[in-house]
Parts: structure tokens; C-alpha cells; sequence
């Protein structure tokens, strides 16, 4: 037990050793793109990827909404129906407040 104790004394007070220990630990922890930096750039990293992902998927509904109202009058009469109230001449409109009905 005795004689592994000295190796690995001997090892580690190893001047070569001692300045290896040395520079990990700076690189880890002192640098300007320690670890924890590095950590915090791939969190980032992925926020970043997600959101990408989020609004690529967006655009394609947009541009497939635009395809749609280009194409066809009766998605365009859909289209302002739903979204800006318009009517025709002999109906009338009912709006329905539903963060009402939950409350």
C-alpha cells in the first residue's frame, strides 16, 4: 500500500505532471472559452436550432395559406370572413368571445 502511495506521489510531483494539471484546469476554468461557456454556447445552440425549426415549418404554412388565396376566390372569401369580419350584403355577424365563456 505503502509503495502505490509513493508512485503515484512520484507521478504527480512530476514537474511535467504539475504543469499539465495546470494547464487543463486553466483551459477548463480560467479561458475565455472554458467549459462552462462552451456548455452555455450548445444550450444556446439548440434554443437556436428549435426555433428554426419552428418558424421553417411557419413559413411553409404561410406560403401554403398564400398559395391557397392566390388560387381560389373562395379561399379568399374564407380568408376575410374568418379573419377581418366582412359579410355579405343579407347577413349578419355573430361574434362569439370564447376567453369569456372561460372565465
Amino acid at each position: 500500500m505503502r509503495k502505490t502511495a509513493s508512485r503515484i506521489f512520484k507521478i504527480v510531483s512530476n514537474k511535467y505532471m504539475i504543469a499539465l494539471i495546470a494547464f487543463v484546469l486553466m483551459m477548463l476554468f480560467f479561458d475565455d472559452n472554458n467549459l462552462f461557456l462552451q456548455l452555455d454556447r450548445k444550450r444556446q445552440l439548440n434554443a437556436l436550432l428549435k426555433s428554426k425549426a419552428f418558424y421553417e415549418t411557419a413559413i411553409a404554412n404561410t406560403q401554403q395559406t398564400l398559395d391557397n388565396l392566390e388560387s381560389s376566390p373562395a379561399s379568399i372569401e374564407k380568408f376575410a370572413r374568418e379573419n377581418f369580419l366582412m359579410k355579405r350584403d343579407n347577413e349578419d355577424i355573430f361574434i362569439v368571445d370564447t376567453l369569456a365563456n372561460k372565465k
